[in-house]
Formats: C-alpha cells, sequence, structure tokens
C-alpha cells in the first residue's frame, strides 16, 4: 500500500513516540509499503526505503518543543494540518496511518480520500493531561477525552502499545479491529557484552563497584521523586553503590544534582546529562541493576524492553504501568515508598545469584514474547486488517 502517516511529534529524535515511530516506518517498509511521512520541522532525518519525510512549516521563534502536551503545540498541529491536507489532495494513497492526536487530522484526511485510516495509539490523551501536570483542567481532559474517543470509533484499526490501552479501546467500542505491538523495536539495542568496560572506565568505576542505572527523561511521571527519596537510604546501607543518571534536560539535571547535594549523597550520584541513543547499550552493559521507579501512570516505559534485553535485573514499582509486563519471575518488584524502593535496590546488590537469575529470566521473555520477528508479524496483522476493511 501507498499511506500517509501524520507523526505530531519532532523526528526523529531519541525519544518515545519517535523511537516508536522510526520502527514502524521500518517495519512497513521491509514489508514493501511506501510511506509519505509528515512531521513537525525538528528532528534529524533518516534514511528508510520507500519512506518520503515532508516536515511542516516551523513557526516564527520556534526552535524546539518539549515533551508531552503544550500549548506550543498547537500552531504547530495547525501547520501540521494544513501540510498533510496538501499531501493528501495531491497524491493516490490506500490508506492513512496516524500517531497520537495526529488522528484527528487522519480521520478527516481518510474520509476525504474515500480510504481506511489506522489510529497508532502510544498513550490515553486524557492520561496525559495529569501525567504532564494539567490535571486541574478538567476541560481540556474532557476536550482530549472526547477526542480520543471520536479518533478510536472512526478508526478501521487501532494499534496499541501496552495492555492497558486495549482496555481503554474495548471502554470505547468492542468492534473496532485491534492490534496490541508492544515498542520492544523502538525501545534500542541490547547490549554487547563487554562494551561496559569503557563506560565504567570513563566513570571512574572499579570493577566491584554496584552501579545502579537509570536512564530516560527526567519529567515527572517518570517517578524521579521517589528514586531521590530511596537514595539516602541506599548509601546508608551499601555505601559502595554508585547511581548513574543518564538523561534529563540541563535545567533539570541541575535541579536534580542540587537535590542530591542538600541530601549529602552528591559523591554517590553521577549525572551524565543526555547521551546519543547509540550508547545506551553500552550503559546497561555496565549497569548491575537498572531502575524504573515511574509511580503514575498506565503505559508501559519504552526503556522498559530494552532492560529486558540487557539481562540485568530491573527494579521497578508494582503497579500497571509495570505489572503489565514484569512479574516476579522477571524483576524486582516494590511497593511505591521510597523506604520499600530502596529495599528493592538494596536487594538487588546484596544477592548477586538471585539478581542473574532475575535477569536471565528477562531476557529469555524478551527474546521470545519481545523479538523482531514477534514485533514484524503483528505489524503484518494491522497492516492486513487495514487491507482488509479498505476491501469491504
Amino acid at each position: 500500500m501507498h499511506i500517509l502517516m501524520i507523526a505530531p511529534e519532532p523526528f526523529f529524535e531519541p525519544r518515545g513516540t519517535p523511537f516508536s515511530e522510526y520502527h514502524r516506518l521500518r517495519a512497513l517498509s521491509s514489508m514493501g509499503h511506501t510511506v509519505d511521512f509528515v512531521t513537525y520541522p525538528f528532528g534529524a532525518d533518516r534514511e528508510i526505503p520507500g519512506v518520503r519525510i515532508i516536515r511542516t512549516m516551523k513557526p516564527p521563534f520556534m526552535t524546539r518543543i518539549g515533551i508531552g502536551p503544550s500549548w506550543a503545540k498547537v500552531p504547530l498541529d495547525v501547520f501540521l494540518a494544513l501540510t498533510s491536507l496538501r499531501v493528501a489532495l495531491s497524491g493516490r494513497y490506500d490508506a492513512v496511518h496516524s500517531h497520537e492526536e495526529g488522528g484527528a487530522i487522519g480521520i478527516v484526511l481518510a474520509w476525504l480520500l474515500g480510504v481506511p485510516h489506522l489510529y497508532d495509539m502510544h498513550s490515553s490523551l486524557p492520561q496525559q493531561i495529569s501525567n504532564f501536570g494539567y490535571e486541574k483542567s478538567k476541560w481540556l481532559a474532557s476536550v482530549f477525552d472526547w477526542l480520543e474517543r471520536l479518533m478510536i470509533r472512526r478508526s478501521q484499526v487501532v494499534i496499541v502499545i501496552c495492555p492497558q490501552l486495549e482496555v481503554a479501546v474495548r471502554d470505547v467500542d468492542t468492534n473496532v479491529p485491534m492490534v496490541l505491538i508492544e515498542n520492544a523495536m523502538g525501545s534500542g539495542d541490547a547490549p554487547t557484552p563487554g562494551s561496559g568496560a569503557a563506560i565504567r572506565t570513563a566513570l571512574g568505576l572499579a570493577d566491584g563497584t554496584p552501579m545502579v542505572l537509570y536512564t530516560g527523561t527526567f519529567e515527572h511521571y517518570q517517578g524521579l521523586d521517589l528514586l531521590f527519596d530511596a537514595m539516602p537510604a541506599v548509601v546508608a546501607a551499601r555505601p559502595d553503590v554508585r547511581f548513574v543518571m543518564m538523561g534529563g534536560e540541563p535545567q533539570q539535571v541541575d535541579a536534580a544534582s542540587a537535590r542530591i547535594a542538600a541530601a549529602g549523597i552528591a559523591a554517590s550520584v553521577l549525572f551524565t546529562g543526555q547521551r546519543p541513543a547509540s550508547d545506551v547499550p553500552a550503559y546497561l552493559d555496565a549497569a548491575d541493576v537498572l531502575v524504573s521507579p515511574r509511580s503514575t501512570g498506565t503505559n508501559t516505559p519504552l526503556k522498559l524492553y530494552q532492560y529486558l534485553r540487557s539481562g540485568r535485573p530491573i527494579v521497578a514499582t508494582r503497579l500497571l504501568t509495570h505489572t503489565q509486563v514484569l512479574d516476579d519471575a522477571t524483576s524486582i518488584l516494590t511497593e511505591p515508598t521510597p523506604a520499600a524502593y530502596a529495599q528493592g535496590i538494596i536487594a538487588a546488590v546484596s544477592d548477586p545469584a538471585r539478581s542473574r537469575a532475575i535477569g536471565a529470566a528477562a531476557k529469555a521473555m524478551a527474546d521470545v514474547k519481545y523479538s523482531e520477528e514477534a514485533y514484524l508479524a503483528k505489524t503484518r496483522d494491522a497492516m492486513t486488517r487495514l487491507a482488509q476493511s479498505s476491501a469491504v
């Protein structure tokens, strides 16, 4: 099929949804589909056979866009709609494939073109309002809820990236064809054994120093407050532990560093700032323990799949955001309190045999359930359903 794809994100940037879009495009390309990909004016180009990247105009005085919903996205989405309309009317397409709130544009264009629409649902839009600090804007949540329901009902196929989103879709429409495609490929490559030695040397960590690694953004929904509050208890029990915090905007890193210094544990916490996605596998290989401290939301963290492939023990909160993928055999799950989370990290560091067993079980699950072959099979299923809907 020749597909018009709409993505209201900067592409490509090394973060959640753009990662997912990149691997979705690669999968479609490998299946012989061609895609005209309309996206924001920010990000780095990526060469993918059969994919043409079409960027919108850049609003005046805007050089980048942050993560999550914001008023700054309004002019970008207006330009995205106009560019998508121009592209739609200038070519012949077999389907429209839209990501996130781009589905609002997609369902209209699919109707105009008389072709089926696929809604790629990476999160619940109303939940984003809460996750990014807009919980007091009840009217905004209501608008997003209405929009999400409309996009689901007017789509011929819906892709979801975690089981909880399956529930959200079924609450709206029990009949819409839906395919669960976890963001396993979008999370990044597995580490190469031995590649972490150079990282440990660069960080000044001796071979026997336990390294606890966090990777990802420093946004509120990641639960870093929980991790920071747990750190003093871990350091008190195991002074040899070193926390390595990979990611964060400069101002976020500065604020976190000040908080760590005030807690008196600055010597035990290393901040790397943002690193290229290609560096992450080596950091995972260098680590002894991986942490995912999310305490809000229900989406599975993208990094979790890369964590699983690393074979390292994961310490995560016992909440739906994690438990729809993890269990007690493949991770160390704790209650979402600083004391409990600290004990989980201490247990992972202090019982290497158990940690190795948990890491091995996690990798074995990832190799089967979240392999590239499984990802491609699910993508093929979604496109088959979409093609079938156009024939009806």
